[in-house]
């Protein structure tokens, strides 16, 4: 990273052309590049329309300048936005003026999220709420983005940290304080119950994790079944658009084709995969080991067989639904599905789209939305379980050994929101961003 006493500045709206492009600036010489763009007061957090000129009062653009003064402002650092016309020439030119002083550069990826976080004005679990609001495409996963981002997680783990450190001071000063009056004879009755009780609303907590992951990155949904089955036509039918092509040739589809579709406000990923059989062919081996691969991995398995012709060697993993297809067509009587459908005619695709439905809400019902969507949250949170749980056994051991494992514990938690030990993570979850974020 950069040294954090440049300013920098980059285009923080959509891609150009557009109605109005902002470009942002952060940083020690703001107030330098206002008085020298922009004649005339500029009162804080107050959208004034101005001239913005170069240094030698070349007219660049007319439009609104907002002053963010530090360290009330998104970064903890001056900030200055100029929203423009959002024309490719009106930003060069912008970035060509500001390009000429000193000390100022453009903006790296997430770099104004990342000096929010380095000024304390925001957590990681909030920049990771921020990251996923910006990229939601579902109602559950901006709700789920919101409640990150405004801090409602956050509040969780803050909670539960002070626990633990209310619990290590009073063992430490049982410890260092044993012969005074005004301290507590055995911390036992004090704090360890907490801590078993602060144990079980983690564990409740971690349980919801996979319900977290699901919002955040989607239900997995494996199409699979037997050659000419009606796989991928039945998924063209499902998102209403060609995705997948479809011929009477058996193994046609060779590799997996994945496609997002909203049921209810949710994330669900869609899988096409290769006909399972016994084959040869090099490709098409290779494409029904992935399809095979996606089934183990999937959080619901459609197994797809036409209805119209008798069943053989049939594959269904524990736990798939056995959906019939061309149903349009005469039925086969000796088989009991739980949906028939057609996709040329489609008939009750609202119905397995109902279905599916339930199927993951059966998965994802969390009473809350401050629940852990990512994989680090879980294995910091399964370490603090862990630390927890050596706590509370004891076993002979020493008091300053179990309050040892509180604070690694403790450390645990901080992790999570950024507080101890994150400085390997920051790259990666900073790297999230768009360059102007």
């Amino acid at each position: 990273m950069s040294d954090v006493r440049d300013t920098i500045y980059a285009l923080s709206s959509g891609a150009l052309p557009s109605g109005v492009a902002v470009i942002r600036l952060s940083g020690p010489d703001v107030s330098n590049v206002l008085a020298t763009m922009v004649r005339g007061d500029v009162p804080a957090r107050h959208a004034s329309f101005k001239t913005i000129r170069t240094r030698n009062a070349e007219i660049l653009d007319r439009g609104l300048v907002i002053l963010f003064p530090g360290p009330n402002s998104f970064t903890g650092e001056d900030v200055l936005e100029f929203h423009l016309h959002g024309g490719r020439a009106v930003v060069e030119a912008i970035y060509r003026e500001l390009g000429s002083y000193e000390r100022l550069r453009q903006a790296t990826a997430g770099e104004f999220t990342r000096r929010a976080f380095e000024n304390g004005k925001l957590d990681l679990i909030e920049i990771e709420g921020l990251a996923d609001l910006i990229g939601s495409e579902t109602e559950m996963q901006r709700r789920l983005a919101v409640e990150h981002s405004s801090g409602g997680l956050s509040a969780v783990y803050q909670g539960w940290a002070s626990r633990l450190t209310y619990g290590r001071a009073l063992i430490e000063a049982e410890l260092d304080f044993a012969d005074e009056d005004d301290v507590p004879g055995s911390v036992s009755d004090q704090i360890w119950a907490d801590i078993a009780q602060l144990k079980a609303e983690i564990e409740s907590h971690l349980a919801q994790a996979s319900a977290g992951e699901i919002i955040r990155d989607g239900f997995n949904v494996v199409i699979a079944g037997l050659p000419n089955a009606g796989k991928s036509s039945l998924m063209n039918a499902l998102v209403r658009r060609d995705v997948a092509i479809v011929t009477d040739v058996a193994g046609t589809t060779r590799d997996l084709l994945t496609v997002d579709l909203d049921i209810d406000g949710y994330l669900v990923r869609l899988h096409d995969t290769a006909g399972l059989r016994d084959t040869d062919e090099v490709v098409e081996r290779e494409g029904i080991r992935r399809a095979r691969v996606a089934m183990d991995n999937a959080d619901l398995v459609l197994y797809v067989e036409d209805s119209s012709v008798n069943a053989s060697d049939r594959l269904l993993p524990a736990g798939a639904l056995l959906v019939g297809t061309k149903g349009d067509l005469p039925l086969r009587s000796d088989e009991a599905y739980e949906l028939i459908v057609s996709a040329s005619h489609a008939q009750q695709l609202d119905k397995l789209r109902e279905l599916i439905g339930t199927k993951l809400r059966g998965k994802v019902h969390p009473q809350s939305m401050a629940i852990p969507s990512r994989a680090r949250h879980k294995d910091s949170l399964v370490k603090c379980l862990d630390a927890l749980g050596l706590a509370l056994v004891g076993d002979g051991r020493d008091l300053d050994l179990r309050a040892e494992d509180l604070r690694l514990a403790g450390d645990a938690l901080g992790r999570i929101t950024g507080k101890v030990d994150v400085e390997n993570l920051l790259d990666v979850i900073f790297g999230e961003f768009c360059i102007g974020k």
